[in-house]
Formats: structure tokens, C-alpha cells, sequence
């Protein structure tokens, strides 16, 4: 391979060459072209289509009608690997091995080998345009991050798994990146996002390192299994669940990775727990459910969003209080003692905080100029 400078050659294969030899054989590689192409090299992302999307490619390539240039790369040993193009690829073949089927003007499923002789023959003889890329493993790796013909854009972690393969990265993809994988199965009920689209791989490797992906797979592109990252992931899993014994789905999606960080090490009462999750569940004050949880471990209040007065009841309280605030004037010689404020210089607060029992009814109202009402939150006063 000529590593100075990349090179590319246009050339057109038939949809029968490219199926020939077809070989899916889940982690140990996807072939075609004889056994020639790699279709899902380690840097490429899953198979992320769903049916309609094949179906539309499958559309295109019955009607003749153009499907966009693909891109293989030129590898040392003769063969190739799929650069950009695997969605449509893998749509075909489907298609050619009967796991994929399109629906007739009668809204009948067709399959391939349910297709008469011609029809099929069409399919066979599409001439799809390919684009031999040879250069550097780097120049490889760069135009995979920037091409994305006809297709959905690379996600963030995609473009990172295209840059930092190797044995490391293929068992961190085995299990957290295959459909029903050991990941998905442990977590689903904790994670948002797709495992195919790489979220839970990137989760993982946010939580272990501080939200720095890029830097642990750097540090550990060499190793020889994702062994750490697996045995991290399943610590987290399993501490949450011995914490917060009862699930519930405000749970899905919060940073759990940052809460065992800071907090594993310390003893809870899981009955305890739960007792102040139910109850704190059902107090009308609590605008954001999830965020009971950093609230139980942290004791931070914001997470909660509790409920703020309204224009109404500020309005009311500011007129109560004839626009003074009633810390400045328990000043004997503050510059701002008997000051009227004008009602946007002013902020509602609880009179009795909602962590004493305190409500946000209009009796518990009261306006704060916004340096003492700053003081009462952060606690001075």
C-alpha cells in the first residue's frame, strides 16, 4: 500500500459478484465478493438499518435506479475492506439470502428466491459503482469520518471506533455493542440510546473515565480485551440496583457511572432508601421525578425542580411587602434599609425552605432582594 498518498480507482461490479460467496458469520466477520471483501471491518459501525430503509434500497436496485457510489478500501493482502456503503450492502444481500423481503403492488411479501428467473436476473446484473481507496492507515481512517454517502451520520463514538481498532475494541464491541449483548441485557433498563448506534459503549467509557472517551481508548487500544471496562460497567449495574432496590423507570437514563464514582464506597440502608424514594415520589413540591435520586445521594435541591411560585403569588407577596425586603430593612445600618425595590429586582422565596416541611402556597411567600435571597440559598445566613 502506498502509504505517501491516497489513491482512488472507479469500477463497476455487479450485484452478483458482490453477493458471491456471501458469509455472515456474526463476530468472526461478514464477507462478499468471493470471500474478498470485508464488509464489517473493525472501524465500521453495526448494521443500524431497519426494514423500510432496506426495502428502499432494494427499491432502487429493482428500478434501476442509481444507488450512490460506495467506497472499499485496498488492503495489503489484495483484498478489501467496506469503507462507506455497508448499510446498502448489507441491505442487498439480505435481500439475496431471503432474510429480507419487499411487498408487491398487492401488498404481497416477495423474496428473492420466490422472484421469478427474469426479475431476478435484473437484480443480479445491477451494476453498482464502487471507489478503491488505497493510502495510509490514517488516511483510511480520516476520509471514513468524513464520508457518509447517503446514509445516517456517524455518531461520535463511530468516528472514535474508526481510529482506535483493534483487540481491545472488537471485545468492547462483543459486549456492548451487539444487539442483545451482555451490556443490553444487564442495563437496558438503566440506559437511554441504542447499542447498535454505539450509546452504550459510550456511556461505559464515559462513566469510567470522567467523561473522557477518547483518552481510555487511547490509553487502552492495545490491550487485549475490554475485560476493565466490562467489569466497571457491571460494577455500576449492580451497585444501583443494591442502593435503590426498588426500579423505577425515572431511573433509565440518569449518570450513573458519576453517582458510584463519588459514592460506592460509602454504606446505605437500602430499606431506608426506598422508604424516602416512595415518599419523596409523591410530594407535589417535586417537579422532576428523576432527579430524586442525585437528590438522595448528593442532597442537592436543584435536581428536584421544585415547584416555583407563580407571577400571581409573587405579585401578591411583593405588594404585601409594599416592594421592601425584609432582611434589608432587619439591617440597622445597611445602605439599603427601607429600599423599594422594583418587583423585577426581587426573587420569590420560601419562607419555611421546602426541606423543613415548607410549601409554595401563597402564605409561605415571600420576595427577596437578590443578594439576600442568594445569601438564604447558598446557606450564609
Amino acid at each position: 500500500m502506498n502509504n505517501d498518498k491516497m489513491r482512488t480507482e472507479r469500477i463497476n461490479i455487479k450485484v452478483a459478484r458482490l453477493v458471491e460467496g456471501y458469509q455472515d458469520l456474526d463476530w468472526d466477520g461478514v464477507f462478499g465478493f468471493g470471500g474478498k471483501l470485508d464488509i464489517r471491518p473493525k472501524y465500521q459501525r453495526e448494521f443500524i438499518y431497519d426494514l423500510d430503509r432496506q426495502r428502499k434500497v432494494i427499491d432502487t436496485v429493482i428500478n434501476r435506479r442509481p444507488l450512490n457510489i460506495m467506497y472499499w478500501v485496498q488492503r495489503q493482502d489484495g483484498n478489501y475492506d467496506l469503507l462507506d456503503g455497508q448499510q446498502r450492502t448489507l441491505s442487498i444481500c439480505n435481500f439475496f439470502n431471503n432474510k429480507v423481503a419487499i411487498f408487491d403492488r398487492n401488498g404481497n411479501k416477495v423474496y428473492f428466491h420466490s422472484m421469478n428467473d427474469e426479475d431476478k436476473q435484473k437484480i443480479l446484473d445491477y451494476d453498482l459503482e464502487i471507489c478503491i481507496c488505497d493510502g495510509s492507515e490514517n488516511e483510511i481512517y480520516d476520509w471514513f469520518r468524513t464520508i457518509n454517502i447517503n446514509g445516517l451520520d456517524l455518531k461520535p463514538q463511530e468516528m472514535l471506533n474508526a481510529t482506535y481498532t483493534g483487540e481491545w475494541l472488537t471485545d468492547a464491541r462483543r459486549r456492548f455493542s451487539k444487539p442483545r449483548c451482555a451490556a443490553h441485557e444487564l442495563a437496558k433498563d438503566y440506559l437511554n440510546g441504542s447499542v447498535e448506534r454505539q450509546d452504550y459503549l459510550e456511556t461505559a467509557l464515559r462513566w469510567i473515565n470522567d467523561g473522557d472517551v477518547q483518552g481510555y481508548m487511547a490509553a487502552h487500544r492495545n490491550d487485549p480485551n475490554a475485560t476493565e471496562l466490562w467489569d466497571y460497567f457491571e460494577g455500576v449495574i449492580n451497585w444501583v440496583r443494591s442502593v435503590f432496590k426498588v426500579y423505577r423507570k425515572e431511573m433509565r437514563g440518569l449518570n450513573w457511572g458519576k453517582f458510584y464514582n463519588e459514592f460506592h464506597d460509602q454504606t446505605f440502608d437500602a430499606n431506608e432508601i426506598e422508604r424516602r424514594v416512595s415518599e419523596l415520589m409523591s410530594d407535589d413540591e417535586i417537579q422532576k421525578q428523576s432527579g430524586i435520586y442525585e437528590y438522595i445521594l448528593t442532597g442537592n435541591e436543584k435536581a428536584l425542580s421544585l415547584r416555583a411560585f407563580d407571577s400571581r403569588e409573587r405579585r401578591i407577596a411583593y405588594e404585601r411587602q409594599n416592594g421592601h425586603c425584609p432582611y434589608c430593612d432587619q439591617e440597622t445600618d445597611g445602605e439599603n434599609r427601607g429600599k423599594v425595590y422594583r418587583i423585577e429586582e426581587m426573587e420569590a422565596d420560601h419562607i419555611t425552605p421546602w426541606s423543613k416541611g415548607g410549601q409554595t402556597t401563597l402564605d409561605n411567600c415571600q420576595m427577596l432582594c437578590q443578594r439576600h435571597n442568594n445569601l438564604k440559598t447558598n446557606h450564609l445566613m
